[in-house]
């Protein structure tokens, strides 16, 4: 499994758990006391190939993702309960101790936070039929690059809607997203 996103984790141990479970690019904060730097390399990241969060769940983990959140706009998070992150001698705690099979379950399941202010519009469905994203010979085509140019991923047809709405995508953003689609197949 490749990740496409940049994933930040607080330590060298949750890299190497990381790389175990899947193909992915992290940053390593070195614990809660994040450096400008740090933050700096993240919000590059996040500008170039978005960023996936994925920190311990304990207050340092916690804390690391507020940080992050207040600095670098838009980034993901991934999660595991603690349960799951648990040493096998019961004396650790961290991502580091997760099995492969989570830490990839996380990671497929990553949350993006909306601002309270956001409300999903409503895209009806017969704009999706129109811009042939669902009934049409090329529509599972279509609804990848859309999905890609939009970066909501790949879904069907039975659950466009929902993730355009999951994602709060506009009309006007999907219209100008179909307009482009459109285009490209001239």
């Amino acid at each position: 499994m490749r990740i496409k996103e940049v994933i930040v984790v607080e330590g060298k141990d949750d890299t190497t758990a990381i790389k175990r479970a899947v193909d992915a690019d992290t940053i390593e904060t070195n614990g809660s006391a994040i450096s400008k730097e740090t933050l700096m390399k993240i919000q590059h990241a996040q500008d170039k190939r978005g960023v996936i969060v994925f920190t311990d769940p304990d207050y340092p983990g916690r804390r690391i993702r507020a940080i992050i959140e207040e600095h670098v706009l838009g980034v993901k998070h991934a999660f595991l309960s603690k349960e799951k992150t648990i040493a096998k001698n019961g004396k650790g705690l961290g991502i580091e101790h997760a099995k492969d099979e989570d830490i990839r379950l996380a990671l497929a399941s990553v949350y993006t936070p909306k601002s309270d202010t956001d409300v999903a519009e409503d895209i009806p469905l017969d704009m999706l039929v129109e811009g042939k994203l669902i009934g049409h010979l090329n529509s599972k085509e279509r609804r990848a690059r859309l999905g890609e140019r939009l970066k909501i991923g790949y879904t069907n047809g039975k659950q466009l809607q929902k993730r355009l709405s999951v994602f709060q995508i506009s009309r006007q953003q999907l219209a100008e997203a179909i307009s482009q689609l459109d285009m490209e197949d001239k």
